[in-house]
C-alpha cells in the first residue's frame, strides 16, 4: 500500500498507470543492444492532502544534461522582473536556490540584480525552488528543509508545473520516473502548512503550458489572486480522483493518435525526424510503440546526447546537422515550448514548408 509522500496518509487513488516503462533518464549508447530495464510508472492522488505523486521509482541517475531552451531562460528573466516589482528581489538581500538537476538556475539573474548568494546552511531572505522540490522523494522533509533556510521575514518562492494545466492540456506524459510530485496550488499550500508557511502572492507563466510561482512565508496571508487560483483549480478537478484519472484516457488516445499520424506519413513516403530528446518523450514513444521504423532519428542540440538512443524504442539521437543535410518533410516536436526557437534556428524548414507535429 502506498503512503503519501507529503502527509503520510494511506488513503488515495491510483489515477494514472502507464505500465512498464524505461527510466526517462536512461539514454544508452547507440550501440548498446539492450534490452533496457523497465519499471512501473504510476501516479497516485492522495485522498487527504490531494498531492498527485509518483508511486514507484527505479532510483536511476539523472539524464545527460540538456541545453536550456530559450523559453526557460526568457521565463526566468520575466519572473525576476515581476519579483523585483513586487519588492522580493532587492539589492543587498541574500538568496538560496534549490534548483532542478536539469538546469535552469536563476542565480546569475539574481546576482545581477544585487542579491548575494547565501553560504551552505546559511539562512536567506529569499529561498527559491525552481522545479527542484518535485525531485524529492520525501516531500514533507524537503519542504521543512527549505522553510528552515528562511531568515526572519523571508520568503520561499516555489515554481511548479501546474497540475491544472496538465489536466487541461492532457499532458499525461508529464509523469516520469524521478519526478515524485505534481502540484496543484491547493496541494502546495497544504504541503507548506506543517512547515509553518502560508501561501501569499502568486504569479502564472505560460511555460510548459502553465506554470505557477507561489510565495510562501511565515505569518503571511493569501493574496486575492492566490485565493482565486485555488478556487479555479479545485473547480477544474485537481483534487478529484475521477477527473485526474482522465489522464489515463488521454494517454491511450494520445499514443494511438501519434502512431496513426506517423504511420500515415510513412505510407505517404514522408521523411520524418523528431526534435528534442526530452525525458517526456520516453513514455510517449514507448506507449505508442514507435521505433526507428516510423521515426528514424531524433535531433537534439545537447552534445551529451549525441551518439545515444532513446530507451526501449532504440531511436537514435543525432545532432542538428541532420536538419540541414537532409531536410525532413515532417518534424515531430516533443517540447512545444521550443517551436519558435527551432523555427528561428532552422529557417530552411519553413522555406521547405515542413509540417510540424507536436508530441
Amino acid at each position: 500500500m502506498h503512503s503519501c509522500r507529503a502527509c503520510g496518509a494511506a488513503v488515495g487513488d491510483l489515477v494514472l498507470d502507464l505500465g512498464e516503462q524505461p527510466p526517462c533518464d536512461l539514454f544508452p549508447p547507440a550501440g548498446d543492444p539492450g534490452p533496457d530495464p523497465l519499471f512501473p510508472l504510476r501516479m497516485w492522488l492522495c485522498g487527504r492532502c490531494s498531492l498527485a505523486q509518483l508511486v514507484e521509482d527505479p532510483g536511476t541517475a539523472e539524464e545527460p544534461a540538456g541545453v536550456e531552451p530559450r523559453a526557460l531562460t526568457d521565463q526566468a528573466a520575466d519572473a525576476v522582473r515581476v519579483l523585483t516589482e513586487a519588492g522580493l528581489v532587492r539589492p543587498g538581500a541574500t538568496v538560496a536556490e534549490y534548483g532542478s538537476p536539469h538546469g535552469g538556475s536563476w542565480l546569475p539573474l539574481l546576482r545581477a540584480a544585487g542579491l548575494r548568494e547565501a553560504g551552505p546552511g546559511e539562512q536567506a531572505d529569499l529561498v527559491l525552488d525552481c522545479f527542484g522540490l518535485m525531485h524529492e522523494p520525501a516531500q514533507d522533509k524537503a519542504m521543512a528543509e527549505r522553510a528552515g533556510r528562511l531568515a526572519p521575514g523571508g520568503a520561499l518562492l516555489v515554481q511548479f508545473h501546474s497540475l491544472a494545466s496538465i489536466l487541461a492540456q492532457r499532458q499525461w506524459n508529464a509523469l516520469r520516473h524521478g519526478h515524485f510530485a505534481y502540484y496543484s496550488t491547493p496541494a502546495m499550500r497544504t504541503l507548506a502548512e506543517p512547515a509553518g508557511l502560508t501561501a501569499g502572492r502568486s504569479w502564472s507563466f505560460p511555460l510548459y503550458g502553465g506554470t505557477v510561482l507561489l510565495e510562501l512565508r511565515a505569518g503571511g496571508a493569501p493574496a486575492p489572486e492566490t485565493e482565486e487560483l485555488v478556487r479555479a483549480e479545485l473547480a477544474a478537478g485537481v483534487a478529484d480522483a475521477e477527473t485526474v484519472a482522465g489522464l489515463g484516457r488521454a494517454a491511450a488516445e494520445g499514443a494511438a493518435r501519434l502512431r496513426r499520424e506517423l504511420v500515415a506519413r510513412a505510407e505517404a513516403g514522408k521523411h520524418v525526424l523528431g526534435y528534442g530528446a526530452a525525458s517526456r518523450a520516453v513514455a510517449l514513444l514507448t506507449r505508442a510503440g514507435i521505433d526507428s521504423g516510423l521515426l528514424p532519428a531524433i535531433v537534439d542540440i545537447s552534445a551529451a546526447k549525441h551518439g545515444r538512443r532513446m530507451p526501449a524504442t532504440e531511436i537514435p539521437i543525432t545532432g542538428p546537422a541532420a536538419l540541414e543535410s537532409d531536410l525532413p518533410d515532417v518534424v515531430l516536436l516533443f517540447v512545444p515550448d521550443l517551436l519558435a526557437e527551432v523555427r528561428a534556428a532552422f529557417p530552411a524548414l519553413d522555406e521547405r514548408d515542413a509540417e510540424w507535429l507536436l508530441g
